[in-house]
């Protein structure tokens, strides 16, 4: 850590960060108009430090969920609705039908659906309420709402119910998605009220589910502030993440909106000090729009940040209690060695990485942008283990996650204090890096781990070896880069511009299905989706051989592409 840096670090204090933790623990943020009083709040204290702000007041469309109840064999069993849910306030009745879930709740997978729709699961679901383990996903409402069901009820895993979003739709919906908006009640029910409902729905009995909703398009204040640089003050780090929360919400998201005060604070202060600005946004209508706030922000801005934005890095749940290790972190490849050298240098801790997940406020993929952290520290899983948590979200892994028992205890002012400096070093040296630190030689190396897998899935059924023998190209010209602009053979500015348009091509083709300023679905992208196909040729029935191919020929062609255009592009 450079003498700078340090300096930068010592001014960190846990005085202002933690008076808005508190203050933000006294007031619910679910409903637009005390979301909109939480950004009247971080202003002001943005304010009182001479932080200039700017408010943006979009209309977002939003969803909020009220009060649910499932009624089934004469008992009334408590439950909540997900945002996005059927508004179905007079009940809406069906038979019972258990497809069994998630049930190995130590996995993440808890918020996917391990089901498949086809001819079996339709008749077995159709016309009837559908009860099946796991939160009440996008994945799990979208896929039972196809197959005919006509309401599905989502058992939690433990004694709390957990509220959620059950839209595929990520954002505000175009015309295009609308639809995909769900057109049946879902509701959350914890495991005793699941096992009772099990034990009903395998006798044949009935349920029926009572939803209330409001919904509709919400004015949403959404503060940014610019912390211009002083050499190259076009190009900019996006810090951000989001201020709505379920209840309270302390571990999710009052900590990291305490972050982002604290690091706008001591960056406006050392503003002298940046090479590259600094952008910091609170984001409205992130757990009742589906990210509904950073799309407004990425579509609005759309073509500034593909033209000058070098990296995102979002800021959610950090400073829990017992978070005490980096594990489960967001970070896509290229950035993995920067942000762990940023980890180590401030926390003394290895970074255990994974793919960034379809989730938290990545609405920048389509744009191409390289992108870190989502959620940052986290208890370890034998801890976790100990205490008998299942896998969530967020909180740093705390089970108070989505309920409203999230409350001051979740926070730990010495683990925040550690965390903002985390955020805040790993803001201040990628605004401030001669060589912006992206090393695509890492994502060229995860293609190659990639392409070999699904090879090795495909076996016989279909031949990866182009896309395989472009990967290697590209990543021998990358090395060539690397080491050129090392030396300095490269001019920095565009060694720079290069490593940014590389982002633009390879960040979509990792991560997007859809063209660029097009936001996919909230559902699992898997790795170069254009090859997934691949994963699964081997298990199709014969008379799809033929189809299945097809896709795999047009998608190789998108890949290879890809990785040629990349290629020229580091061919200075």
């Amino acid at each position: 850590m450079t003498p700078q840096e340090t300096a930068l670090l010592d001014q960190v204090t846990i005085d202002e960060p933690w008076a808005l933790v508190e203050s933000f623990s006294t007031f619910k943020r679910e409903h637009p108009d005390d979301v909109n009083r939480g950004m009247d709040e971080v202003v002001e204290r943005l304010t009182k430090h001479g932080v200039e702000v700017k408010v943006h007041e979009p209309e977002l469309f939003l969803s909020l969920p009220g009060q649910a109840r499932i009624e089934a064999g004469g008992v009334i069993h408590r439950a909540k609705p997900p945002a996005f849910s059927a508004n179905a306030p007079n009940g809406f009745s069906g038979p019972l039908v258990y497809i069994r879930g998630t049930t190995n709740m130590d996995e993440e997978d808890a918020f996917e659906s391990q089901l498949e729709a086809g001819p079996e699961m339709e008749a077995r679901v159709r016309g009837k309420i559908v009860l099946t383990e796991g939160f009440a996903s996008p994945a799990i409402i979208s896929l039972m709402e196809g197959c005919g069901a006509v309401g599905v009820i989502a058992i939690n895993p433990g004694v709390d119910i957990h509220w959620g979003i059950c839209t595929t739709i990520w954002g505000i919906p175009s015309v295009s998605d609308l639809y995909r908006k769900p057109n049946i009640p879902a509701a959350a029910v914890n495991m005793e009220s699941g096992q009772a409902l099990i034990e009903l729905a395998k006798s044949g009995g009935d349920a029926t589910i009572f939803t209330e909703m409001e919904e509709g398009w919400f004015r949403s204040k959404l503060p940014e502030i610019t912390i211009s640089g002083t050499e190259e003050p076009e190009k900019y780090v996006l810090l951000h993440g989001h201020l709505d929360s379920w209840d309270v919400g302390v571990g999710d998201n009052a900590t990291g909106d305490a972050t982002m005060l604290e690091v706008a604070r001591v960056l406006w202060a050392n503003r002298d000090k940046l090479r590259r600005t600094v952008k910091i946004c609170w984001w409205p209508g992130h757990s009742t729009g589906r990210y509904a706030g950073s799309t407004w922000y990425s579509d609005t801005f759309a073509l500034d940040l593909d033209e000058n934005c070098v990296a995102q890095v979002n800021c959610d749940s950090p400073g829990c209690r017992w978070a005490t290790e980096f594990i489960h972190v967001s970070v896509m490849s290229e950035a993995h060695d920067f942000l762990a050298g940023v980890i180590q240098d401030v926390a003394g801790k290895t970074l255990q990485s994974e793919r960034p997940h379809r989730a938290g406020d990545y609405s920048f993929n389509d744009i191409g942008i390289s992108s870190y952290l989502m959620l940052s520290s986290a208890m370890t899983d034998a801890h976790r283990e100990e205490l008998g948590y299942y896998a969530v979200g967020g909180c740093g892994m705390n089970i108070a996650w989505h309920t409203e028992n999230d409350t001051l205890e979740i926070a730990n002012k010495d683990i925040l204090l550690r965390d903002i400096k985390v955020y805040l070093l790993a803001v201040f040296r990628n605004a401030n890096a001669g060589l912006l630190p992206m090393d695509w030689r890492a994502t060229a190396r995860e293609f190659q781990a990639t392409i070999a897998d699904y090879q090795q899935q495909a076996g016989d059924g279909f031949d990866l070896s182009n896309a395989a023998s472009a990967a290697d190209d590209l990543l021998a010209e990358l090395e060539t880069f690397y080491d050129r602009a090392a030396k300095g053979d490269i001019p920095q500015a565009k060694a720079n511009a290069a490593i940014q348009d590389l982002a633009r091509i390879l960040v979509p083709l990792n991560f997007n299905r859809s063209d660029r300023f097009r936001h996919d679905p909230a559902l699992t992208i898997p790795p170069l989706p254009g090859l997934e196909e691949a994963t699964k040729i081997a298990s199709r029935s014969k008379d799809l051989w033929g189809f299945s191919r097809t896709e795999l020929v047009r998608g190789q062609n998108h890949v290879i592409a890809g990785l040629r255009r990349a290629r020229a592009r580091c061919a200075i």
